[in-house]
């Protein structure tokens, strides 16, 4: 039960930081494009706000070792080359879908964005076939 509640918390936090986001500053929450105009120096008069949501995603699992004894992460036998390999692909993809999970997934889904919503279908199609070939191959990166 303690996994559905924690689930269920931070899935209402998600929902919550994306509405006030939208109601405060009428931005997405979409941490790809958050990150990457405060990395490319593109959105000069919104790195602070943005600034601070990066903060916030850094900062939040360090409060929560602090309250609980864990991050709420957890851990990975992938080595470096398989983490430098995935988030090069997520980079990639996140270019090519013109946003992330967050920005189509929670955000668009819940302004019935036709789509956001193709491309959620997209980004879930993908990772079920990305672990499936990943389980069911051998092949190891």
């Amino acid at each position: 039960m303690q996994t559905y509640v924690s689930a269920l918390s931070g899935g209402a936090l998600i929902g919550l930081a994306a509405v006030l986001l939208m109601a405060t500053l009428g931005r997405i929450a979409g941490i790809s494009g958050i990150a990457g105009g405060l990395v490319s120096g593109s959105a000069r008069g919104d790195r602070a706000w943005r600034a601070a949501f990066v903060l916030g995603l850094v900062l939040a699992p360090l409060c929560l070792l602090a309250l609980r004894g864990s991050d709420g992460i957890g851990t990975t036998d992938a080595g470096w080359l398989r983490l430098a390999v995935a988030g090069l692909l997520v980079g990639v993809g996140t270019r090519i879908g013109g946003g992330c999970t967050s920005g189509h997934g929670v955000c668009g889904t819940a302004r019935l964005s036709s789509r956001s919503l193709i491309a959620t279908v997209i980004f879930i199609a993908f990772g079920i076939a990305t672990v499936f070939v990943m389980r069911h191959s051998g092949w190891e990166i």
